[in-house]
């Protein structure tokens, strides 16, 4: 499984959070922290950017680290990623991601489809 898909099957690697950590952005953080905050109705500041990814060591995104229920709820249960709850099609938290983002909804079955492979 890469790294780099998150637990709900978004990929941090076309994140714009990611993509400024890993360059040392400032440009691309002050773009993002304006855009987030004008999105989310919240100040979110250049540095509040920095990410290196979901399921990856290391800094990030404040709401990812600490408020994002799903990826509290996959590590509360130990899951690598959604995939593979047996309540992933039916979980409220990951519909809002899933059911509006058909990439993120197909890494997340091919994610599934390996878990239930190997059981």
């Amino acid at each position: 499984m890469n790294d780099y898909i998150a637990y709900c099957g978004l990929n941090c690697e076309t994140c714009e959070a990611h993509i400024a950590t890993v360059n040392n952005d400032d440009e691309l953080r002050k773009k993002v922290a304006k855009e987030w905050s004008e999105m989310n109705h919240a100040e979110i500041t250049p540095e509040m950017i920095n990410c290196v990814g979901c399921r990856i060591e290391g800094v990030k995104f404040p709401y990812c680290k600490f408020m994002c229920s799903i990826r509290q709820c996959a590590m509360g249960k130990h899951y690598a990623s959604c995939g593979e709850c047996s309540e992933m099609n039916s979980c409220e938290k990951l519909e809002p991601i899933i059911g509006h983002n058909e990439e993120a909804r197909s890494n997340i079955s091919c994610i599934r489809e390996d878990y239930t492979e190997d059981e």
